[in-house]
């Protein structure tokens, strides 16, 4: 497993009951592993959006005497060169920044990966799986829609979910009927509250529910039976996504693994395409 800042924290948080105040707490501190051991009480509350007295509730949630406390243990394994590599950051505009900001959430998504074991199982979830519902609301949806065109052309039976409605417990109903077992989730911020809604509902039809979120303390974590974590970044007006989009590129790479006839269907498919000359390169 990686020895990150953030994979520490992860670690840290781990079988703690926190609260939504709490999550949101926890997953600012994630988000900013690197300064976190530096601030203030009050700079994190002001960070997180929450009140100074909720930051010494949730150091003491975990088990110290308080917020100083916590503070120096994370001190004591935070790695100089982090804090050195983000004092560098105002050498950057603010569009560069956005772009840094995105590197250093890949660099999390690649240190995540160093244990595949989450992956691969959901890739054997999702494979095992005929039809496969994919689950994908507003800023999501176009997560929802790149995995569910790629997982078409191995998977025999790929249904995309990525409008909402009161057809939703329907399409769940038929795909359950259908022999549907598992459902691949992607979710980002602002969470949908229908999002919340459909996941309750497939777990209650018998379906195993896998998401890719922003943070394992997403609004949508309590919900899911394997959650894989993938940051957004936040430097710009409306969030980026490029480690959820790469996360759902190799969730089709463990789900293509799993699938006997993944490479046949491949190699029929672009039979096809040039048969029909679909592609001009």
């Amino acid at each position: 497993m990686s020895d990150s800042p953030a994979a520490r924290l992860q670690k840290l948080f781990e079988g703690h009951r926190l609260t939504p105040t709490q999550r949101r707490i926890a997953h600012c501190m994630v988000r900013g592993a690197a300064e976190v051991p530096f601030l203030s009480s009050v700079e994190l509350a002001e960070l997180a959006g929450v009140s100074q007295p909720s930051v010494t509730r949730f150091a003491v949630a975990l088990g110290f005497d308080g917020y100083p406390a916590l503070r120096r243990h994370l001190r004591e394994v935070a790695p100089p060169v982090e804090r050195t590599a983000a004092e560098h950051e105002d050498a950057y505009n603010e569009y560069q920044q956005a772009v840094q900001g995105e590197i250093e959430n890949l660099r999390r998504l690649s240190a995540m990966l160093a244990d595949p074991s989450p992956v691969q199982e959901a890739g054997r979830l999702l494979a095992a799986s005929t039809p496969l519902p994919v689950l994908g609301l507003r800023a999501a949806s176009s997560q929802a829609r790149g995995f569910a065109y790629f997982a078409a052309k191995v998977h025999p039976d790929v249904r995309l979910l990525d409008e909402g409605g009161s057809m939703m417990d329907d399409r769940i109903d038929a795909a359950v009927a259908a022999g549907a077992s598992t459902l691949l989730c992607f979710a980002l911020p602002r969470h949908p509250r229908e999002v919340v809604d459909t996941l309750e509902r497939s777990r209650r039809a018998g379906l195993t529910v896998v998401t890719v979120a922003d943070s394992a303390f997403a609004p949508v974590a309590r919900h899911s039976d394997l959650l894989i974590p993938a940051p957004v970044g936040t430097g710009l007006a409306f969030d980026t996504a490029c480690a959820p989009m790469l996360l759902g590129r190799v969730l089709l790479e463990a789900m293509a693994d799993a699938l006997p006839d993944a490479q046949a269907r491949l190699e029929a498919f672009d039979a096809r395409a040039a048969a029909r000359g679909l592609f001009v390169d």
